[in-house]
């Protein structure tokens, strides 16, 4: 009995180990149809299963997950017949699909094709449907006669909105400090001001740019707990955080800006955060404690990543454009770089406690060349991801 369950025990996590480590590539995505049907065709490396977490029926979104599937890159884009729009991303070490209908609909089928008649890859195939017009639609098209002697009819309550997939880039902007909590204090006053005012600048930078949708944690000399300001990215389906800050130091000739991400050390730390509020989506892919550790550790690993690669070019981009610490990428265990699924940063952008910093971040034309250099860094890091993908 011990060495049939220690056996099964065995196999559960070779099976698991593999499902883990096989990543199958998300090759292209294609759409066609018409306002009766609409056909959504992913190419993929090789075989994959799916999960359906939403047919579209009740609230005009279908969603299906696609274990074990690889995005390298968040691909989004206006869709044609029964659909308005479509995104692709990974969450839980899976690709996510999720289609917005342009009216009533649902998925009516999906099914794999292997590769055949000179096509290489593996073609997954989903097929969203219009509603058939109901008894009340049917009427509606019918002449209306003598409308105005019948009883007027009470409306049915709404359902409350979805937000649409967002077309654009979702950059969060975290404006350190604010409120009660004034952080470092410099010659010329607090650094709350100095975030806040750099933070607009950047915002507005960006959004000129037409490629990005901006949310800022706060937009005002208000107090906002360290967590609400990652829930903020969460809930704003953040593509990038950047938080922006004014160092401090001991010695007043120390100067420069420098960058943190997520360290090592604070993946425990990062672990207990989202579990305590219940991070990623409730539909989980299993109920398998093990698996969804695995998971989690994985889309971990990969925002860290993604945040280091942001880091290294957001420093090639201010250098040159304002002073460096001599060691300007560090890691730390900062609240606000603990999301597990958004790519994270937290920019120091010099010395509140040296005069020479602090007149070049409190001096707008200063701030805003140094806001420039980093709107271009998040140019760079998106590149051709903030084009909507081919249909």
């Amino acid at each position: 009995m011990a060495l049939s369950a220690a056996l099964c025990l065995g196999l559960a996590a070779v099976a698991v180990g593999h499902a883990a480590t096989e990543q199958v590539d998300l090759l292209k995505i294609r759409m066609g149809g018409d306002s009766a049907e609409t056909r959504l065709v992913i190419e993929l490396g090789a075989s994959t299963s799916a999960k359906v977490v939403s047919d579209g029926s009740l609230d005009r979104r279908v969603v299906i997950l696609l274990p074990g599937v690889t995005v390298a890159q968040v691909q989004q884009g206006a869709g044609r017949g029964v659909v308005k729009a479509w995104t692709v991303d990974q969450v839980q070490g899976a690709a996510r699909l999720q289609m917005d209908l342009a009216g009533d609909g649902k998925l009516r089928r999906r099914f794999l094709l292997p590769p055949a008649d000179g096509v290489t890859s593996y073609r997954y195939v989903i097929d969203v449907a219009a509603a058939a017009p109901g008894p009340a639609q049917a009427a509606a098209a019918q002449p209306q006669i003598r409308t105005q002697f019948l009883p007027v009819k009470k409306a049915a309550a709404a359902a409350p909105a979805k937000l649409a997939l967002p077309l654009k880039k979702v950059v969060v902007i975290d404006a350190g400090h604010g409120g009660k909590d004034a952080g470092a204090q410099g010659a010329g006053g607090y650094e709350k001001d100095i975030n806040l005012a750099a933070a607009l600048t950047l915002a507005d930078q960006l959004a000129k740019t037409g490629r990005y949708k901006v949310v800022l944690t706060r937009s005002t000399d208000v107090y906002i707990p360290l967590e609400d300001r990652v829930r903020v990215a969460q809930r704003a389906g953040a593509d990038l955080f950047i938080s922006l800050h004014s160092d401090s130091g001991p010695e007043p000739e120390l100067k420069g800006a420098s960058v943190y991400t997520l360290s090592d050390k604070a993946s425990q730390r990062a672990t207990r955060f989202v579990s305590a509020n219940d991070w990623f989506m409730k539909a989980s892919l299993t109920g398998d404690q093990g698996v969804r550790d695995i998971l989690f550790d994985l889309t971990q690993r990969a925002t860290r990543n993604r945040s280091a690669i942001f880091a290294q070019t957001l420093l090639s981009s201010i250098e040159g454009r304002a002073p460096m610490l001599r060691r300007s990428h560090r890691d730390a265990g900062f609240m606000v770089l603990l999301a597990p699924d958004v790519p994270a940063v937290l920019l120091e952008m010099g010395f509140v406690s040296n005069g020479e910093d602090e007149a070049r971040l409190r001096d707008p034309v200063q701030r805003g060349r140094l806001m420039t250099a980093v709107a271009r860094a998040i140019d760079a890091h998106f590149g051709e991801q903030v084009k909507l993908a081919s249909r």
